[in-house]
């Protein structure tokens, strides 16, 4: 299904330990709702986020706002661990680790289930039939509804799909009109500029023809396009941002709005993740679906070629 993610890993104040404050609430429930007024449903997680933080205060909202948990989804992550064993980062999707790392997640959030469990990156040294006992173990206890992966190519998803009794519904990728890997790899083929870009070539065609969702992560380009300067006012950012800001004039929308719909336009039925906590750009976002459907194939090569700095092949 098509529609827009609130992404959740801004909530919580620092990366650090550092206890959040009643702050940190007031803002996750501000960012709450205006997801809400934007007609957002669904909430993206990560037990990493803030260190445990966007979940905890997100449960807090939950808590404190009678009736917000039947009107959502949520969806959570697992599988990276930070800081831990002398390491910054590695991978655990050990049975042991999933089960540890869920349970810990819904007692921050204050609830009994999530809709939804992502399985964060691959990790090597798992056995993808331990990943599916953990996850079935899950779905039996109703500690989750359903079962996606992020950051995960199609043969990568298709291996565990043949592991698990439910279909894989989400693949959560960085997705962007900056990060374009996932589209160029579909043009540049016996091409040598393909050598730039590191998409899993049949990822795309694998999530379309199987129904798995496809999530973009980084969709508004960290603001790069609608408010963020660039240093070089000749370069293909700054050259975009001004393109940006012409088509929203055009359709009578923002910026944000531009981006977003740029995405959805295509027909792989792309779901943006945004991630800003600032309320008025949450609510910027809310036009994106109409905008895909109002935007030219014109002016989303545009967008495209402008982004690129360079003509197509």
């Amino acid at each position: 299904m098509q529609e827009l993610i609130y992404g959740c890993m801004g909530l919580g104040g620092s990366w650090s330990d550092e206890p959040h404050g009643a702050g940190h609430v007031d803002e996750a429930a501000a960012a709450v709702e205006a997801a809400l007024s934007a007609g957002i449903t669904l909430f993206d997680h990560a037990d990493i986020y803030r260190s445990g933080k966007s979940e905890a205060v997100f449960g807090e909202v939950l808590a404190a706002t009678s009736g917000l948990r039947e009107r959502i989804r949520l969806q959570t992550k697992c599988g990276i661990r930070l800081n831990e064993r002398g390491l910054a980062t590695h991978y655990d999707l050990s049975r042991d680790a999933i089960l540890e790392r869920v349970n810990g997640s819904l007692k921050r959030l204050r609830t009994d289930f999530v809709d939804v469990l992502l399985l964060h990156r691959p990790d090597p040294l798992t056995d993808l039939a331990e990943v599916a006992a953990a996850v079935g173990q899950l779905l039996d206890e109703g500690k989750v509804r359903q079962v996606g992966v992020s950051n995960m190519s199609g043969a990568q998803i298709q291996a565990l799909q043949d592991r698990l009794e439910v279909p894989v519904v989400a693949n959560q990728l960085e997705m962007s009109l900056l990060k374009r890997a996932w589209l160029e790899s579909q043009v540049l083929v016996n091409h040598p500029d393909s050598l730039d870009y590191s998409f899993p070539y049949g990822t795309l065609e694998y999530c379309t023809g199987n129904g798995v969702t496809l999530q973009a992560y980084g969709a508004l380009a960290r603001g790069l396009y609608t408010g963020a300067a660039s240093d070089d006012p000749t370069s293909a950012e700054t050259s975009t941002a001004v393109l940006v800001r012409e088509l929203a004039g055009k359709y009578g929308t923002t910026g944000e709005s531009v981006l977003l719909g740029w995405l959805m336009k295509h027909p792989a039925g792309i779901a943006p993740v945004i991630g800003t906590v600032n309320p008025a750009r949450i609510a910027a976002c809310a036009d994106a679906a109409r905008t895909a459907s109002a935007m030219t194939p014109a002016d989303w090569y545009g967008l495209w070629i402008s982004a690129r700095g360079t003509n197509l092949p």
